[in-house]
């Protein structure tokens, strides 16, 4: 039980902090919806005639599935910085497991992201983007998976990083370019072979991609927009988050036992 309220204290402290950064919670949502609208809205209305589809929804899933991925690494990465920090403090020097703090973080860091998403998802249905109840509520599954996988690489990120200035260095290098080799804002069915390997190698692709599979099933524009089948990047995402979780907690703890 302890191990438990360990996991649940660290994720509720984690969603209140957001609520006490107003600042956060303004440019969370400032950057999603400005490549919504001006990179979503110029590809619609120079593109959208040629390619069969509407790019403003199609940017639109895909700056979701990049939000959610890269909120939760980016806040689990914020763990580099905790460990000197008041609360935090005394979290590393108690007798609570250094699994159950990732744990904790990565729930936590999951459940702000999903908050963020509030106001992303507001401003789809102000833009008119086209979405039922029902289809609303099959995509909560798929976005609790992204925002566990984004955790799971912000874990393995971690492991390999001792400062938060390495942090807020390296963390941009790894994830911006994921933005373009995932397919957010473009299609990348087709791509030269050294970028379609690298492609392939970026979780955010699958992320990126399950959403768009869930969304468009069943529609006449699937065939054009998704690059794989729901059940292909569930069981790739899978796969990534048992690794990621494994390698990066193994690597973490191994390190905070030799601080």
């Amino acid at each position: 039980m302890s191990e438990l309220n360990a996991i649940l204290i660290i994720a509720y402290r984690d969603f209140l902090k957001l609520l006490r950064d107003r600042a956060r919670i303004i440019i969370s949502l400032i950057f999603p919806l400005l490549f919504i609208g001006i990179l979503g809205g110029s590809l619609q209305a120079n593109l959208s005639s040629d390619v069969g589809y509407d790019f403003l929804v199609f940017t639109f899933f895909g700056v979701i599935g990049q939000t959610l991925f890269s909120s939760t690494a980016s806040g689990v990465i914020s763990l580099i910085e905790d460990r000197q920090n008041d609360f935090s403090q005394e979290i590393f020097i108690s007798p609570i497991s250094r699994y159950s703090i990732v744990i904790g973080k990565i729930m936590g860091e999951s459940l702000v992201s999903l908050v963020q998403l509030i106001g992303i998802l507001i401003f789809g249905f102000i833009i008119g983007v086209p979405i039922t109840l029902s289809g609303m509520l099959t995509l909560i599954p798929v976005f609790l998976i992204i925002c566990l996988l984004g955790g799971a690489f912000g874990v393995l990120v971690l492991a390999n990083l001792s400062q938060q200035r390495s942090a807020n260095q390296v963390f941009p290098f790894i994830i911006f370019p994921q933005f373009f080799l995932a397919g957010v804002f473009s299609p990348i069915k087709v791509l030269p072979p050294f970028l379609d390997i690298l492609s392939r190698l970026s979780p955010m692709r699958y992320a990126v991609d399950l959403i768009r599979g869930v969304y468009y099933w069943g529609k006449p524009e699937y065939s054009k927009v998704v690059l794989e089948s729901p059940t292909y990047n569930i069981l790739v995402i899978a796969l990534m988050f048992l690794g990621f979780v494994t390698i990066g907690t193994y690597l973490f703890v191994k390190k905070e036992r030799n601080r």
